[in-house]
């Protein structure tokens, strides 16, 4: 049998992908079971810092198996969040510490779009497409897409999207702020490779902890959002710094800029 999902680790970075190109990776509950177990167990396993998800050709997931959902599988049906599900796991993706990139290599359609607004950033090959088709398929967004979307690209936009159901190509989305690059799509995975390996090459502490502070000051109004990051500073700073250390971090830090401009 196929695997649904196909991991690969090297150099500490997970690639999960959704391997299931026959159906343009549409996400049957298999599958969703599939994806879920590994990207849990790429955020539990110590040789890991970065994962990057993505799909086979051609697509990177057509959402949800409409099939198998029109067919009444509760399996699907029960990922929708209960009202006292914890925010930060009413999306598709389980939570965790480190960084998720996805990596765009095709379409990505209402809940594979959600899929990807789950990711931290992404990178589109040319090749990427964009849609929220929820309401021309008559069913709702419940991973977050009237929450994240907007962030992304701002509010007139993402009702542009959801109210017609109109692709958006990969230059669009780039121009939109949807997508953080778009590249050649044989160069997607090195691309995106080489950016995990940056976020790799960091204090991995230091880094997660700036995510979450990301993900819990995005929760809450702006001016709370301002008490999150100071909270957490002041809790970072508390436990003590090495001048010394912070100092031979920093020269490395100009160093590294010399040699990128």
């Amino acid at each position: 049998m196929t695997e649904l999902v196909l991991v690969e680790t090297a150099n500490r970075i997970r690639t999960v992908t959704l391997n299931r190109p026959e159906a343009r990776n549409a996400l049957s509950s298999a599958l969703l079971r599939d994806l879920r177990s590994a990207l849990r167990d790429a955020q539990a396993d110590d040789d890991v810092d970065v994962i990057i998800l993505t799909g086979a050709d051609p697509a990177f997931c057509a959402g949800l198996d409409l099939k198998e959902l029109g067919g009444g599988n509760g399996a699907l049906a029960s990922t929708n969040p209960k009202a006292d599900t914890p925010v930060a796991e009413r999306g598709p993706l389980p939570p965790g510490p480190k960084p998720v990139i996805g990596a765009v290599n095709g379409a990505a359609i209402t809940g594979g779009f959600e899929l990807a607004l789950a990711c931290d950033l992404l990178v589109a090959s040319d090749r990427a497409r964009f849609a929220d088709t929820h309401a021309r398929v008559g069913i709702q967004p419940w991973w977050g897409l009237t929450v994240l979307l907007p962030q992304a690209i701002g509010l007139r936009r993402a009702r542009e999207m959801s109210t017609t159901g109109n692709f958006i190509d990969a230059p669009r989305a780039l121009d939109w702020g949807l997508v953080n690059h778009v590249v050649p799509h044989d160069d997607l995975l090195p691309f995106t490779r080489g950016l995990a390996a940056d976020m790799a090459s960091t204090d991995q502490v230091a880094m997660r902890q700036v995510l979450a502070t990301y993900a819990a000051g995005s929760r809450v109004t702006v001016g709370e959002a301002w008490l999150v990051e100071s909270d957490a500073a002041a809790a970072w700073q508390g436990r003590g710094l090495d001048p010394a250390e912070i100092e031979r971090r920093r020269q490395g830090v100009v160093d590294r800029g010399r040699s990128q401009l």
